[in-house]
């Protein structure tokens, strides 16, 4: 992919009494997405957002929601974030039973279909839906909680991605997300990989200065 690095600031670490003001303060420094973490206390151990939320935060934002649901059963749940406004919508390889129905079904409605993979799958589980998918999203860290240490083995993990990716002569047509543990080193490392969108949660929302924590990142090269 040759466009430039997006950033997707996580919702996960907004202060959730003023999302509102959160998110537009994030989309006036410099946010290219907003990723909404959806978490089912099942799946992940921590219980975040709903449907209703996100159809609230689609009705307030002016640029993508990039929707990442992290449940036990995404056939079931998926399109109800597909109706409440996701735009992106990403769901994970371990827990999909039929991956490439979901990723045809997703886009058929229109949004961009993500797949999803923890640190410790074997990344040649995401081959078989490569040829269909608009975005892989690789987790840096184990999903549930956000301000967890980068794991470096996602710098080999993306880069895999990104030849498997130009093998298939899709390299220029499905992006690669990285969530977990991104700063500006770290974000470099996984770009220099292969990756063009970033997703930070405390790098970007724990600062005064979040214009300059998004800018540092968009132009990682």
């Amino acid at each position: 992919m040759t466009s430039s690095v997006l950033v997707a600031p996580s919702l996960l670490s907004a202060d959730p009494l003023r999302l509102a003001e959160e998110l537009s303060d994030v989309e006036q420094k410099g946010a290219d997405w907003h990723h909404v973490d959806v978490m089912d206390g099942h799946f992940v151990p921590n219980l975040t957002y709903g449907p209703p939320l996100v159809r609230a935060l689609k009705k307030f934002s002016k640029i993508p929601l990039d929707v990442h649901i992290m449940v036990s059963n995404p056939e079931d749940v998926a399109f109800d974030y597909v109706d409440a406004g996701a735009d992106v919508l990403s769901f994970h390889i371990e827990a999909a039973t039929h991956g490439h129905r979901l990723v045809s079904a997703l886009k058929a409605r229109g949004v961009k279909a993500g797949v999803a993979i923890n640190p410790g799958t074997a990344i040649e589980s995401l081959w078989p839906l490569l040829p269909e998918v608009d975005l892989v999203l690789i987790m840096s860290v184990n999903p549930g909680f956000g301000g967890q240490k980068f794991i470096t083995d996602a710098s080999s993990r993306v880069n895999a991605v990104d030849e498997r990716l130009k093998i298939l002569g899709r390299r220029s047509e499905v992006r690669i997300e990285v969530d977990g543990g991104i700063n500006e080193e770290t974000g470099a490392a996984v770009v220099k990989a292969g990756a063009d969108v970033l997703v930070a949660g405390s790098y970007i929302y724990n600062t005064q200065d979040r214009e300059n924590r998004i800018t540092s990142l968009k132009e990682i090269r």
